[in-house]
């Protein structure tokens, strides 16, 4: 009975996540075998977020973690899962692509010229092989949105690896730090004091500005990264810890919480529980992704195409190709083929049919390239059946339709090349319409020609988009086509103003008449100070949006590779953000489903249904 009830207690406390490796319990093979089958009783519950832990190194070159770490994930309610120091780029992207959290651990000093420095005295253990595995893991987890808690060590090559440096040695180099950063103490006991600021999500999470903290390091965060700033310091001025937030989830710490937690301090394993909460939102954010249609409806890569080597399958420097749409998890996205606006002779308009041509031949070439991970979509059959096969789907579009010329014939010819929408205009006004921006109101909204195009895309099946269009020609083409219509890559006027933004009635129009508003990623469509522009602005007008047009009436466009981009959503990769500040907004699956491609592929297959040829 003793021996049964040992176990139990054994087993209980590591199901429970307490402090297992302090139990001991007498063996019995037969008991230990039912319990572990008990486990599997309830099948119905949530499996907890996987989180990773960074391995340390040992002298041989074992792959080593303090329990303590794994014991406060435990206890914060995460699964633990130790990364295996490795520099096998291909091992470790397979790795991370499972995870929902990354803990970066604390150890050895690194090495300076990773922040182009010159190695000091004091610098005297350093492990390249480490330096390089912690780099890659944190690249590979940061590409993909991964929430990261980042302790001692880990905060150091956090900031090394976003562009910041480090102090080699505070003795020496903060003469006027009277602290001792390198206790003789437990973990477990606090020996200096740490402000917060009480603005930082670290002051949010603590519940404190205030807190005594155990110290273990010589070195420190000097220049801090770009894009993140410092949240806590001790009252020698030695950085103690710096976030991304909010539009990245990465926290970086510099004393370790997780020997606090060992001690059982309960404010200490506030951030434990933080890192394990972002990491449930960010799986639930991945799990809806699997199960819905997710598409971008603009962006405009097809103009890096002329760059020598350009390949859509790789990683490259632009902010759309496969392998970040895979990072990001979007399923399908529209490449435009742009042509700006040129002089309005029969020759000129043909050049500009000539280059469209091209620009479709191009994406042809580059999805037949990379066939096995991506292909050419037409309808929203095409794209359930890609994403099946796990391939991403890349629709196409014409952005400006001065890229017709004068024919109103080509509008089939570019349909049966797979295009599935026209935006009637750009930044000046062409044959077709008056523009927003540089308009000198030619034609008072549609000109006689532009009517045409609009009859025959309605005809066509083809989608009418209005993003760029002046307000007159707006109205016209509310009033003139007899399918619904898009704005492909728009935002909010209410909250920005800019001519390219929708005023309320805009969006009211294009919602009573079955069509979508697809909210855009430029910063200057989103906030007037395009420097502090961010995801969080973005939410907003997606939020006004879905308020003013109705939650069947709002989408996402990004305008990559074209002036798209904000603080926190800058690639395809980054995609994933979108859902995981939607999930926080209160926003639910059906939603999510709604704004990410559902409501864009209703009229789609409305419109392509009407065709009357």
């Amino acid at each position: 009975m003793i021996r049964f009830s040992s176990v139990i207690i054994t087993f209980l406390l590591l199901i429970n996540m307490s402090v297992y490796s302090q139990v001991a319990y007498a063996p019995d093979l037969k008991v230990l075998n039912k319990i572990v089958d008990s486990v599997f009783v309830d099948l119905r519950q949530k499996e907890a977020p996987l989180i990773g832990i960074s391995a340390g190194r040992t002298h041989e070159g074992s792959s080593v973690v303090r329990s303590t770490y794994i014991d406060a994930v435990l206890r914060a309610g995460g699964k633990p899962f130790i990364i295996p120091a490795i520099t096998d780029g291909a091992m470790l992207r397979d790795m991370v692509k499972d995870l929902d959290g990354l803990v970066m651990t604390g150890g050895e000093d690194i090495d300076p010229l990773y922040y182009k420095e010159e190695q000091s005295a004091e610098v005297t253990v350093v492990d390249s092989i480490r330096d390089t595995y912690d780099l890659m893991l944190i690249k590979l987890a940061t590409d993909r949105n991964v929430p990261v808690l980042a302790i001692c060590r880990g905060e150091q090559i956090v900031n090394v690896a976003f562009g910041g440096s480090l102090y080699q040695d505070i003795p020496s180099q903060i003469k006027e730090s009277k602290l001792n950063h390198n206790q003789t103490e437990s973990r477990t006991i606090g020996t200096h004091n740490v402000s917060v600021e009480k603005d930082s999500k670290l002051g949010e999470i603590l519940g404190t500005t205030s807190l005594l903290t155990n110290t273990f390091h010589h070195q420190a965060v000097k220049d801090v990264a770009p894009g993140f700033r410092v949240v806590a310091r001790t009252n020698d001025g030695v950085v103690e810890a710096i976030e991304a937030y909010p539009n990245r989830s990465i926290l970086g710490i510099q004393w370790h919480p997780e020997g606090h937690v060992s001690g059982g301090d309960t404010t200490m394993l506030k951030i434990f529980k933080f890192i394990v909460k972002e990491a449930e939102i960010y799986q639930k954010a991945k799990a809806i992704h699997s199960r819905i249609l997710s598409v971008d409806t603009h962006c405009d890569t097809p103009l890096e195409f002329k760059r020598s080597g350009f390949d859509i399958g790789k990683r490259e420097d632009n902010q759309v190709n496969i392998p970040k749409m895979e990072e990001g998890m979007l399923d399908a996205i529209f490449f435009a083929a742009y042509t700006g606006q040129g002089a309005r002779d029969k020759e000129s308009t043909q050049k500009a049919v000539d280059k469209i041509e091209g620009l479709i031949k191009g994406i042809y070439t580059q999805v037949d390239k990379n066939k096995d991970i991506c292909g050419i979509a037409y309808t929203a059959d095409d794209l359930v059946r890609l994403k099946k096969e796990g391939k991403k789907a890349i629709f196409i579009g014409i952005e400006n339709g001065y890229g017709i010329g004068k024919d109103i014939r080509n509008i089939a010819r570019f349909q049966k090349m797979g295009v599935n929408y026209i935006t009637l205009c750009h930044t000046k006004d062409n044959d077709i319409c008056d523009t927003s921006s540089d308009t000198k109101h030619e034609w008072n909204g549609l000109s006689p020609y532009g009517r045409e195009v609009v009859k025959e895309m309605n005809r066509l099946g083809v989608l009418v988009d209005i993003s760029h269009v002046g307000e007159k020609t707006f109205w016209d083409v509310i009033q003139l086509s007899d399918q619904p219509i898009i704005a492909s890559h728009s935002s909010v006027q209410a909250l920005c103003y800019h001519d390219r933004n929708l005023t309320d009635k805009q969006m009211q129009a294009i919602a009573n008449k079955g069509g979508v508003v697809q909210i855009c990623l430029v910063d200057l469509f989103v906030n007037k100070d395009t420097k502090k522009a961010n995801l969080e602005d973005a939410m907003n007008h997606i939020d006004y949006a879905v308020k003013v047009a109705g939650i069947d009436h709002v989408g996402i466009a990004s305008d990559f590779d074209g002036g798209g981009g904000l603080i926190g959503c800058r690639g395809s990769n980054d995609m994933i953000n979108i859902t995981v500040k939607l999930l926080e907004r209160g926003y639910t699956e059906s939603d999510i489903s709604k704004i990410w491609g559902g409501n864009f592929l209703r009229v789609l297959t409305d419109v392509q249904q009407s065709r009357k040829d």
